[in-house]
């Protein structure tokens, strides 16, 4: 059944590429491979291969990646992505030695894979269980390790339905799990070569901060007085920021600046195409408006006073900029599903996000640190930012929060290249 339904969604990729761009590069990507592969793979090395979905997965694998370059700098490393989002942004990415797309789960392209990559071992990154690879390089005597993987009940693994599909899970060597209720979840079906290790996001956002660009932005400062005005008024400004947000977080956190104008604001939108970018400077109603790529020199940075907004048009930033915040909030928690609070909370400021959040641990260990703080509407957000405004201990406190939340719940890098022996 497993490779009907492959085949069936090859027949569904070759037509939908036609009509859509992504799909399209994913195809020619795939198809594209084993040239990259006859051309580069050198016969004569050892090569470890990393498996990532998309990008949020390589930001998993990289702390591994880069670690085991460091110890082992005789091996390569072969990376493999499945999606374009993540293909085509790090493509050129300087820690690996092969990067390429990986090609669809046939019994064909695996044994063809595998007998041209020549792996002595493989690291899949969170939910990526490709039953043909992953039987053939149980087959070939591979060692083959599943990290940062979580589990849910709702799993097919876990169904009665799913028993056969499950026996993919045996074929790995190891799992390095996120949390004790992913290894009781394998334990139930038979698996113990289990070990909670915690999430290698955390050691890349303590990386993300430890190389942060430098950036034409200035911290707060106070604003000149105008003739006549009082001295309460020169209060140093706050900084809101806004990272990976879309319209419906936009329609809250701006209906709320809109009021308050002693706010500086900064907002980096996940999709960022004109007609994005004019939506939120519409909704900014009487601000003084600046775009990132308009700003002219590092001699003349971006400066946060009241009323003024900077509209991050551009990708490559948000980690770095999330270090001039006061308050951040991370979009996504009212439509699929809220995107890296990690890397805003590692700044040591507090992380508002909407109510789409559940199937994200980092979310609630955040919320239940009290270092991430879950909004429903537009009220919600009110009476969390005049909260902040008010007491300014209380800011300070959850910013404390949030920042050793993260601190806590590093090293899983280290714990699982400590197990694996090469």
């Amino acid at each position: 059944m497993y490779n009907l339904a492959i085949y069936l969604y090859l027949l569904g990729v070759v037509i939908y590429s036609r009509f859509n761009e992504k799909v399209r590069k994913m195809w020619r990507g795939e198809r594209d491979a084993f040239r990259i592969l006859r051309e580069q793979v050198d016969p004569n090395a050892r090569y470890v291969w990393f498996h990532a979905a998309s990008l949020g997965e390589f930001e998993q694998g990289r702390p591994l990646m880069e670690q085991m370059k460091r110890e082992h700098p005789d091996i390569k490393i072969l990376l493999t992505f499945f999606s374009p989002s993540g293909y085509e942004v790090r493509k050129n990415y300087e820690g690996a030695d092969i990067i390429c797309y990986l090609p669809l789960d046939t019994i064909t392209n695996a044994r063809r894979f595998l007998r041209t990559a020549r792996p002595e071992m493989a690291f899949f990154i969170k939910y990526e269980f490709w039953y043909n690879y992953l039987h053939i390089l149980k087959h070939r005597h591979v060692p083959v390790y599943s990290v940062s993987s979580i589990f849910r009940d709702g799993q097919v693994f876990f169904r009665w339905y799913g028993c056969q599909y499950g026996r993919v899970l045996r074929c790995f060597t190891h799992f390095y799990v996120q949390n004790e209720k992913s290894k009781e979840l394998l334990g139930k079906i038979g698996l113990t070569n289990v070990t909670v290790t915690g999430d290698t996001r955390f050691d890349r956002v303590l990386q993300i901060r430890e190389q942060a660009k430098q950036l034409p932005i200035e911290k707060p400062h106070t604003q000149p007085l105008a003739q006549g005005e009082e001295s309460e008024h020169t209060s140093k400004p706050k900084v809101f920021i806004a990272g990976s947000s879309w319209p419906p977080d936009e329609d809250i956190f701006i209906k709320y600046f809109n009021e308050h104008r002693d706010w500086a604001l900064i907002i980096a939108p996940h999709v960022i195409d004109e007609d994005h970018l004019q939506q939120i400077e519409k909704k900014l109603e009487g601000w003084h408006i600046t775009r990132y790529t308009n700003l002219t020199t590092p001699l003349a940075p971006w400066r946060a006073v009241g009323g003024e907004a900077l509209i991050i048009n551009c990708f490559g930033l948000l980690s770095s900029i999330y270090h001039y915040a006061d308050v951040t909030y991370v979009g996504g928690g009212f439509g699929v599903g809220i995107h890296n609070t990690l890397e805003a909370a590692v700044w040591d400021v507090p992380v508002i996000f909407g109510p789409n959040n559940e199937k994200f641990q980092e979310a609630q260990g955040l919320k239940a640190c009290e270092g991430g703080f879950e909004i429903k509407d537009f009220d919600d957000f009110k009476r969390l930012m005049n909260r902040f405004e008010g007491d300014a201990d209380s800011l300070k406190k959850a910013g404390q929060q949030a920042g050793n939340y993260v601190k806590q719940l590093s090293g899983a890098t280290k714990r699982i290249l400590s197990d694996v022996k090469l």
